[in-house]
């Protein structure tokens, strides 16, 4: 009887690669490190820095990459993409809509541009958080104590604002907030009214002045209970009565209600949704 010769399993070759991809992605993660420690900027580091979390967590390195330096990740060799929003962020027509939700880390750098009279003179801050990115409109300047009808005065920031946002897919909350002293006159009865009643006003704004469609906003009130600062200060005070307008990622995104199966879109026009 005639044995049968027994034939070594294969063996795999490839599994260096692994290990490989590994390295590359900790020797990324180590000059992205440095190169934010070498930049004299602290918060445009910080905004790279929490960029590159955020892609390594989500697989996202190159989108990432292409959002920080304004160009895209489909173009080899573009430094620079065509500017179609903010920041010079491309928007790919054919991407699905879910996954559309742009990088936001550009279009800090460029309201900020936009705004930065505004910045320095304290009537507004723009900060990239892990939800999307924040621009938070000082009471002071936008609204009368107490009252929830937008300074005329303020059109034309407000107006930049509208430009910035409305090329970009992304939703947008725009979320009251106030300081701890309770309120109680012939409009509102409680720092709740109040704090929704602003962010409701600067929806109509938006909607009907700028023609942003409605069925891309939200509105939240929060009241005193999101302080921006300690209410123990009257700058601090000064912190909290604000509305901020968030334009939300694909993170922030994850909190707002979704329509169930089966219910309708809302409407796209300028004052579709409910």
């Amino acid at each position: 009887m005639s044995r049968r010769k027994k034939h070594a399993g294969h063996e795999n070759h490839e599994r260096w690669l692994v290990s490989y991809a590994d390295f590359i992605t900790l020797l990324f993660a180590f000059f992205v490190v440095m190169f934010a420690s070498s930049q004299a900027n602290k918060d445009k580091a910080q905004r790279v820095s929490e960029s590159v979390r955020r892609a390594l967590e989500e697989n996202q390195v190159a989108s990432a990459l292409a959002g920080i330096l304004g160009g895209t990740a489909h173009k080899k060799g573009s430094g620079n993409a065509q500017m179609r929003g903010p920041g010079g962020s491309e928007r790919s027509e054919d991407q699905p809509a879910g996954n559309r939700e742009v990088e936001l880390a550009a279009s800090v750098a460029a309201l900020e541009s936009q705004l930065k009279v505004e910045i320095e003179a304290g009537l507004l801050e723009v900060n990239l958080e892990p939800r999307g990115l924040v621009v938070s409109l000082r009471q002071a300047a936008f609204f009368p104590s107490g009252e929830d009808v937008i300074e005329p005065g303020t059109f034309p920031v407000l107006e930049k604002i509208a430009a910035a946002v409305q090329p970009l897919p992304n939703r947008i909350r725009l979320e009251g907030h106030t300081d701890s002293d309770p309120i109680h006159n012939h409009r509102f009865r409680s720092n709740w009214e109040l704090s929704t009643a602003r962010g409701v006003a600067l929806l109509v704004l938006f909607t009907e002045r700028y023609r942003i469609p409605s069925g891309r906003f939200s509105v939240a009130g929060y009241a005193e209970n999101v302080p921006a600062a300690p209410n123990e200060s009257e700058e601090g005070k000064a912190r909290n009565r604000r509305v901020d307008v968030v334009i939300l990622n694909e993170f922030g995104l994850r909190s707002e209600p979704q329509p169930r199966a089966g219910a309708p879109a809302p409407e796209s026009g300028p004052h579709g949704g409910a």
